[in-house]
């Protein structure tokens, strides 16, 4: 391997296969460095059952904020579909739910009805309709330089939205906005997946999460990658490849010298690679002590405030709902235990060190809309995946003492949940692998951190930022526009910690490259 290289990425996530694709494509020699044995990072597929022919998307699972503009630049070979239902709510203690149908206004009006929140039906849809505009007006925006808060505000050119999704709590707004306790509880969680904050929290971090999760693709739609996570990655690798990357996977990056050296770990062996520019696809906290050497101060480690657990089911569980067909209700995200007012309960628990109960969860069947993930066989016998997120269990919970002890008593947890809003317990669907184990995967926040390098098992890599910038905030440096910069000149965040990172987007990776373009 050469020596020099224009520039070298920390880390073969999606962020740095973007990155690394579009500077090889225009000429750059780009190098990317990945500890694990694959380039994916998060957004992986994997055989996690043995004997059980299913490629699970492991850790990340939807794609939303994943700009067209990035999947045609780069010639990307993956397709989306898109979900017809949005989502399914049981409301707890009761035999009926809150089912949102994209494709039949009136069902879901009736459903709304049905569970007693008709007066809700047309705030949901003026509601909904004020995300559309705000998507439409800050998605295309992305992929540019960074806006002012003037000049994004200004671009809304609606006030009162703005001032209800941008400057006051969120919990304010949806209490403004809506009665129903299960329907405030649906809005609300958009913006606590992977924050750990509560409806009224001060700093806004809940409306931050809620913006991006509405605002994707300025539709804010959460569609099915055809073949899993992977295959995304596995499309935006072959492209930086074709474009004359070299992607070096088990190279594990010891240090970074600010002034362009990398020294990595390979096969047992030292080596080290300069790059004019170092892109960081790593957390800011973990490319900290990568540059310094010593660890960053404990109060601005990132925390993580989730517990993924994945699944195999010989079929869907029957629902307590019975006019509910059960692969409608798994057909878009399936809420468990989310009132308003459980989350709120959830997240006073979680603060005080406790495990919630019931723990708010929402689950994802990937197989209904896409199939393929599953061997033929499988897919004849009616074998399902689900995928739960379970909301309010943040890192402070484990440690490496009880890790595997928490592990165990958060996967009860999170089944004791879904068993609530059931007609039969989620054990008598449960597949079990070639070993006669079950076939459940759990994930802490710890078992993230250690899999994937996100310290504190947070998903964004630290606190999301809103994607526009203060009025006086610096704006002199191509990495300062693109909001991309750190405080060493050669080095930029190219991953989720960027201005405008988190989720599977990779809008750190494109808006780093086109600051690098930019500075030559």
């Amino acid at each position: 391997m050469p020596a020099e290289m224009d520039v070298v990425i920390v880390g073969g996530g999606h962020n740095g296969l973007v990155a690394a694709a579009y500077l090889a494509r225009a000429g750059k020699s780009v190098t990317v460095l990945e500890r694990a044995s694959a380039v994916g990072g998060a957004a992986v597929s994997a055989d996690a059952f043995p004997g059980v022919d299913a490629r699970l998307s492991r850790y990340s699972y939807l794609v939303s904020l994943l700009p067209a503009r990035v999947i045609r630049d780069l010639d990307v070979d993956v397709r989306l579909l898109r979900r017809r239902y949005s989502s399914y709510t049981p409301d707890p203690g009761t035999d009926r739910g809150l089912l949102v149908d994209n494709a039949e206004a009136e069902a879901t009006l009736a459903s709304f009805s049905a569970i007693g929140a008709a007066a809700d039906a047309d705030a949901w849809t003026s509601f909904y309709a004020g995300t559309a505009k705000l998507a439409r007006a800050m998605f295309p925006t992305v992929c540019d330089p960074l806006l002012t808060r003037t000049e994004a505000r200004r671009l809304l050119a609606d006030d009162a939205l703005w001032s209800a999704l941008v400057e006051r709590p969120i919990g304010e707004t949806i209490e403004h906005t809506f009665a129903n306790d299960l329907v405030r509880g649906v809005v609300l969680t958009d913006g606590l997946i992977g924050t750990f904050a509560e409806a009224h929290d001060a700093s806004l971090a809940a409306n931050r999460c809620f913006l991006y999760h509405v605002i994707g693709n300025g539709t804010g739609d959460w569609d099915v990658p055809v073949g899993g996570m992977g295959s995304v990655t596995t499309a935006l690798a072959d492209s930086a490849r074709r474009a004359g990357a070299k992607l070096i996977t088990e190279a594990e990056v010891t240090s970074i010298d600010p002034e362009g050296e990398v020294r990595f770990s390979r096969g047992g062996q030292e080596h080290r690679v300069t790059g004019s520019t170092i892109l960081s696809n790593v957390a800011p906290y973990v490319l900290d002590h990568l540059i310094t050497g010593s660890a960053p101060p404990q109060n601005t480690r990132p925390e993580g405030a989730q517990v993924k657990v994945n699944l195999m089911l010989s079929r869907l569980p029957r629902l307590r709902d019975p006019t509910v067909d059960p692969s409608a209700a798994f057909g878009g995200t399936f809420h468990i235990n989310e009132l308003y007012s459980q989350l709120q309960a959830a997240f006073d628990t979680a603060s005080g060190g406790g495990i919630p109960d019931p723990i708010p969860a929402e689950i994802y069947c990937h197989s209904l809309t896409d199939p393929s993930i599953l061997s033929p066989e499988l897919q004849e016998s009616g074998a399902q995946t689900l995928t739960v997120f379970a909301l309010h269990a943040p890192d402070r919970l484990v440690n490496a003492e009880n890790n595997d002890v928490m592990r165990q008593r958060l996967e009860s947890a999170v089944l004791s949940s879904l068993n609530s809003v059931l007609a039969e317990p989620i054990e008598s669907v449960l597949m079990v692998d070639e070993d006669g184990r079950r076939c459940v995967e759990t994930k802490t926040t710890l078992d993230l951190e250690h899999a994937l390098g996100m310290p504190g098992g947070n998903i964004f890599h630290g606190p999301l930022a809103w994607p526009f910038v203060e009025d006086d905030a610096p704006l002199s440096t191509p990495a300062e526009r693109w909001g991309v910069s750190t405080r060493w000149d050669r080095v930029l965040v190219c991953g989720s910690g960027a201005q405008r990172g988190g989720a599977v987007s990779g809008l750190g990776g494109h808006n780093a490259a086109m600051a690098v373009l930019e500075a030559i």
